[in-house]
């Protein structure tokens, strides 16, 4: 059933995956509950301490009652400091704990998002957005809503003091109410514009630090700098609209506070005159109307923080849901028999322009086939189907007859290897990046796949070996040695089905040659291996070809036939350089 399905009568919608995380949490709430019921009633002691000095001390002149009063008092301030810490710790571990149930699956709707939908905005928001929810419930925002319905207590006993006390009491709350909707109508839509344009900001200035040496050597810096201003002072420009708004309502708030309880102390003042109340009241009643004002106060203050936060909440809500939730299949036997494809049809996530259309092949154990065609004929987003990247549109790619879909896909990754066009190492070191980072992984495999991919003496001569760190982006190694790299992680394990793109697109003439050998050894140990190319020195070994156009397949057979075929086609040849008649290769780019 969709997401977006109206339930059945009588059947309950189900709870999203955020609100289960907190309903996890319910007995701490609860336990907040009762800390902030004998927290407001504690609070009570200030206020009732002045009407006892003021009505029995100072009129009997006894100094041993206000001894025990101040005792009392002191006891009663320490307790409620105790337990106003321990409300704080445990607001502190219910945002851990959310953390902790929500903080994997968060990640992993990250990771996936790109492989579901375009990608859109900044791709670490929902990490941010999980960040700033954790944020507002270790803050003292949500007290002011435990604290909130605790205020008919203090008006109530405003009116047993005397009914213009409360009359005064309950208008004061009616303002600070309405401002406090204010505050929420004037701050709902700059919120929203200023997260829109901090995304769009950080998601310029995340792409001008990736980028850095070609914005330095081609001089885009200062363009690139402009276009950052540009979204800076959008973002700058909603920031001061929703501050300028939450900051007057939070000052007009508590001006409004001061004046009501200044006003109430007058009033008391007045009573007294009349002699229809007695000092003690006049003193208590003005401390009980700035603790009944003081949560609709602190929920102003907070009110920023906490638009922030309820926009949060909304987008986790529509990522959460993208992400898988079904159960992993039965473990599949490790495949060692063929690949085939067919009617396979792709398309780039969130688009419906199919890249390949209608692709069938099959593939035995030992073979190797390259695929060769024009740019933007679908080779690499056929590559990406093969290894369950992408999901087809129709058509399937199965395993020894299984479909990828019937895999579990951690599973399934130990069997595949895949080197992008873009190899991006990961920051640690080179053993850790050769070994997928695998738990317990040994040094024989890892240095059997070093040596299968011809790096073993390349990595040797690093600096510290095996245990260099690569760095961010791998930025220690050169754009070969990554290749290399990420060839050597590709046959990590010995997978039955590995996929280059364009793996010799930094490679020298030695790298070639090891290339070449890899691509040997996997046939020779029984695996299928695939390889993008566009330099027929990648294609060697190779002993089927497929050619693609406009995202079809043109031909697939054994090398030499399909390059014979090629070589004769007119058209194709005008895509392509000429291809070799001594050699039944491509002279030059295929």
């Amino acid at each position: 059933m969709s997401t977006f399905a109206r339930p059945s009568s009588g059947t309950k919608p189900p709870r999203s995956q955020l609100g289960a995380a907190l309903l996890a949490c319910r007995h701490a709430f609860v336990g907040i509950g009762m800390i902030s019921g004998v927290l407001n009633v504690l609070t009570l002691s200030g206020s009732f301490f002045m009407l006892q000095v003021y009505d029995r001390v100072i009129p009997s002149h006894s100094v041993p009652t206000l001894l025990g009063l101040v005792v009392l008092v002191i006891m009663l301030y320490l307790f409620q400091g105790f337990l106003d810490v321990i409300r704080s710790r445990v607001l502190v571990r219910i945002g851990a704990s959310l953390d902790e149930s929500l903080g994997r699956q968060v990640y992993d709707a990250v990771v996936q998002q790109p492989l579901n939908s375009p990608a859109r905005g900044d791709g670490l928001q929902s990490l941010r957005d999980l960040d700033q929810i954790r944020s507002y419930l270790s803050s003292l925002g949500p007290t002011a809503f435990f604290d909130a319905p605790w205020m008919p207590l203090y008006l109530v006993i405003c009116f047993a003091f005397h009914p213009l006390i409360g009359i005064t009491a309950i208008i004061g709350a009616v303002i600070l109410f309405g401002l406090t909707i204010a505050t929420e109508l004037g701050t709902r839509t700059p919120s929203k514009v200023a997260a829109d344009a901090l995304s769009k900001r950080n998601r310029l200035a995340e792409a001008s630090r990736r980028n850095a040496e070609v914005l330095h050597a081609m001089g885009l810096a200062p363009r690139l700098a402009l276009k950052w201003e540009e979204a800076n002072t959008a973002y700058l420009t909603a920031q001061r609209q929703s501050s300028d708004v939450a900051g007057s309502l939070s000052s007009a708030s508590k001006i409004t506070r001061m004046v009501l309880q200044s006003g109430i102390l007058a009033l008391g003042a007045w009573l007294v005159i009349h002699q229809e109340a007695s000092s003690g009241i006049m003193i208590a009643s003005s401390i009980l109307m700035s603790r009944a004002l003081a949560p609709v106060e602190l929920a102003i203050g907070h009110w920023k923080n906490f638009g922030s936060t309820r926009q949060s909440w909304r987008r986790l809500e529509q990522l959460l849901p993208t992400l898988s939730s079904q159960q992993p299949p039965m473990p599949l036997p490790a495949p060692t028999e063929s690949l085939a494809v067919e009617a396979l049809s792709v398309a780039p996530p969130g688009s419906q322009r199919l890249t390949v259309q209608n692709a069938s092949f099959t593939l035995q154990a030992g073979q190797g086939m390259g695929i060769i065609g024009p740019s933007a004929s679908g080779k690499s987003s056929l590559a990406r189907a093969l290894v369950g990247v992408w999901r087809p549109v129709k058509g399937t790619v199965r395993l020894d007859g299984a479909a990828l879909n019937q895999w579990c896909p951690n599973a399934l990754g130990a069997h595949i290897g895949y080197m992008p066009q873009d190899v991006e190492l990961f920051s640690g070191t080179v053993a850790e990046n050769i070994s997928r980072f695998e738990e317990g992984s040994s040094s024989d495999a890892i240095i059997a796949a070093s040596r299968a991919a011809g790096v073993h003496d390349l990595i040797l001569n690093l600096p510290q070996g095996y245990e260099t760190q690569i760095g961010e982006n791998g930025t220690a190694l050169s754009a070969g040695q990554q290749q290399r790299i990420g060839l050597a992680r590709a046959l990590y394990g010995d997978p039955f089905l590995i996929v280059l793109d364009e793996p010799n697109s930094n490679l020298d003439s030695e790298g070639d040659q090891a290339l070449t050998n890899a691509i040997q050894g996997v046939r020779d140990r029984g695996g299928i291996i695939i390889v993008v190319a566009h330099r027929p020195s990648a294609l060697a070994s190779i002993d089927h070809i497929l050619t693609l156009g406009n995202g079809q397949v043109q031909a697939f057979g054994p090398k030499d036939e399909v390059l014979n075929k090629v070589l004769n086609k007119p058209v194709v040849q005008a895509s392509r350089p000429p291809l070799s008649l001594a050699t039944n290769r491509p002279s030059g780019p295929l």
